[in-house]
């Protein structure tokens, strides 16, 4: 009995022991042509390819080759063989019985504890049905003629290196694909009186094998000596040049007398279309006057926010004592006058919070009205909602512009309702953006459009908000609620960090203890932030990662199908996101290094910017759309309280 509970003892730890290995080791990276291209006449022993692959921990590595999920129903052994230790695909049996076929294999590779595996299209061409295909109707008898030299296929080099990285020869240079033969120079029929006159059959040969051409270049006797002619190319070339010169300056005179024309109209009803104008100017005046005289009624929310409303761009004081008040009061740069402020319509909202489109009047410099978003408290708001929309002001006011960091512009702040002026953002959340893109998407391909999102689009993405985030942690602030319903995107695709409502400035001890209770963004948090209540630039990192993960689905919800109770003990146990299955490995390690245990061993975003900017120069799509599983992914509903 003893000896039984010291085998379950070795036992465990030696699982145990296996277990923390395979937590720590990645799977090796294999880079391969995914189609290969083989002639039914290869001989056996052929190369085919070869796979290259590499392990981050430097495992030896064991190559692999067995039958894929399509095409391999005739119970036949795979038709080729793959060296273990170096990766060359050889062919295995002839490949005559399998001509014409499509085969479909999986080339793997282990490291001893994880396995890659790579699927391959295999296209066996028949060249003996393209041979007879082919072949030619009549040969010509052409004495003179230089027929290219045989084609023979090259050996397969070792690799050729690409930005970097090791790839088979046959990537970017087939060796079934033959070169293109050498450009032959014919002899030329000219039709000359000083040429030397020449036998019937002579002529009939040459111009059986040579068209006739309009423009002829005189060749050199050296390639032809039985030929000595010469012409002079200005003689033959100058009608085509008369011609090409009428051809340029018909359609010229034409432009011209069109404009010409065009402006003789114009000024001949001058007065007349100067009146239609005055008219409709005078017209749309007098509407717009009479619908502004209309009083709307304004929710709930904005009662407090009542005063004079403007009238043909005229804006006037709520009251002149408040008015003469702020001029007269020396205060903050950033306090903005909200009698300038025109509200136009709600922007979103949330549980104590609400996002107005509303237009402001001289404002960070600009003359005249610009359109900015306002972010103002409801009024079953309570004391700490209203101090964290000042702590987010706060922060705000701290930060210098940036590209890629939603910029202040103003604020309210003398009285009650608190208005926080930002720019705005004209398509909204990256959540929704990225959500409504896969409507978007299966419309494209039912239409064949290709409007949607790229691979390069949503890898443009994740680079852009790293650089917000680098901006963010250089000047010590810690987001603590990084996400992409907290990303803006606007024109032309750009990103922008926003939502500083749990943002703290820690410039000085670089880490914040969260001391009171709230909504939290659990799918999102790191491991210390949920047990510790301990965030840091890399809690930050932990929750970059995530985004990532979501901005690869296209908004989808983390950690799909579990609560939020699960996912806490889940991660605190080890697990992760799981890897999309239309996104490549490089891009994947890229958001395991942000999901470290240990913050210490967690990448900054520096070096997240790096990173990412590498796959960006390249032009490997890293996600692959075309095999995104529309119904794997979906978006959840917050049913617990927890922030989604």
């Amino acid at each position: 009995m003893k000896n039984i509970w010291i085998l379950v003892f070795i036992f465990s730890t030696v699982e145990l022991i296996v277990i923390g290995q395979y937590s720590d080791n990645t799977p090796p990276i294999m880079s391969l042509n995914r189609e290969w291209k083989i002639d039914d006449t290869e001989p056996i022993g052929t190369v085919v390819t070869r796979a290259r692959a590499e392990d981050l921990e430097n495992d030896p590595l064991e190559f692999g080759i067995e039958k894929g999920r399509l095409g391999f129903d005739d119970g036949k052994p795979v038709p080729f063989r793959i060296d273990n230790t170096t990766g060359v695909v050889y062919t295995n049996e002839s490949l005559i019985s399998r001509s014409g076929q499509e085969l479909f294999l999986y080339v793997s590779v282990n490291d001893g504890k994880l396995t890659q595996k790579t699927e391959v299209r295999v296209i066996i061409k028949n060249t003996t049905a393209l041979d007879s295909s082919r072949k030619p109707s009549k040969i010509p008898n052409l004495s003179n003629f230089n027929f290219p030299p045989q084609y023979h296929r090259p050996s397969l080099p070792g690799s050729v290196n690409n930005n970097g990285i090791n790839y088979p020869y046959n990537i970017f240079n087939s060796p079934y694909r033959p070169q293109p033969p050498p450009i032959q120079k014919y002899p030329q029929t000219l039709y000359n009186t000083n040429i030397t006159s020449k036998s019937k059959s002579e002529t009939e040969q040459e111009e059986s094998t040579i068209p006739a051409t309009t423009k002829i270049t005189p060749t050199t006797s050296k390639e032809f000596p039985d030929k000595p002619t010469t012409l002079s190319p200005t003689t033959i070339s100058s009608p085509i040049i008369a011609t090409d010169l009428l051809l340029t300056i018909i359609p010229l005179i034409m432009v011209l007398f069109i404009f010409l024309f065009s402006g003789l109209v114009a000024c001949f009803f001058r007065k007349k279309i100067c009146k239609t104008l005055g008219k409709k100017s005078k017209k749309s005046y007098l509407t717009k006057k009479s619908s502004s005289d209309v009083v709307q009624e304004e929710p709930m929310a904005m009662q407090q926010w009542r005063g004079p409303r403007a009238f043909s761009n005229r804006y006037e004081p709520w009251d002149s004592e408040s008015s003469q008040s702020e001029i007269n009061k020396p205060g903050d740069k950033w306090e903005f006058p909200r009698h300038r402020l025109k509200v136009f319509n709600i922007l979103g909202e949330g549980c104590f919070g609400q996002v107005w489109k509303c237009e402001a009047l001289d404002i960070d410099g600009h003359e005249g009205p610009i359109v900015v978003a306002v972010k103002t408290l409801k009024e079953n708001a309570g004391e700490r909602e209203r101090s964290d929309l000042l702590q987010e002001l706060q922060v705000m006011k701290m930060l210098e512009p940036h590209q890629n960091v939603v910029r202040l512009l103003g604020c309210c702040t003398e009285k009650d309702p608190l208005f926080v002026i930002m720019e705005f953002i004209s398509l909204g959340k990256l959540q929704s953006f990225l959500r409504n893109s896969r409507a978007q998407r299966s419309y494209d391909n039912m239409h064949a459009k290709s409007g949607t999102l790229t691979s390069r689009d949503l890898t443009s993405f994740c680079y852009q908000v790293a650089r917000g985030m680098e901006f963010l942690s250089s000047k010590g602030i810690i987001h603590r609620d990084l996400a992409a319903r907290n990303v803006l995107i606007g024109e032309n695709q750009i990103c922008k960090v926003a939502d500083f409502g749990f943002a703290r400035d820690v410039i000085t001890s670089h880490v914040y203890e969260r001391k009171s209770e709230g909504r939290l963004p659990i799918r999102w948090m790191a491991p210390e932030s949920l047990y510790d209540n301990i965030f840091s630039v890399k809690s930050d990192i932990w929750s970059f990662g995530v985004l990532i993960w979501e901005i690869v689905t296209l908004g989808s919800t983390p950690y799909p199908g579990l609560a939020a109770a699960d996912v806490m003990r889940r991660v605190r146990e080890g697990y992760r996101l799981d890897k999309p299955e239309h996104c490549r490995r490089e891009l994947y390690n890229i958001m395991y290094y942000c999901w470290d245990s240990d913050p210490k061993e967690r990448p900054n975003f520096t070096e997240l910017v790096e990173f990412l900017e590498q796959l960006l120069l390249t032009e490997t799509e890293y996600i692959e759309l075309d095999r995104f599983p529309d119904h794997s992914y979906y978006n959840m509903v917050s049913l617990s309280g927890e922030k989604l």
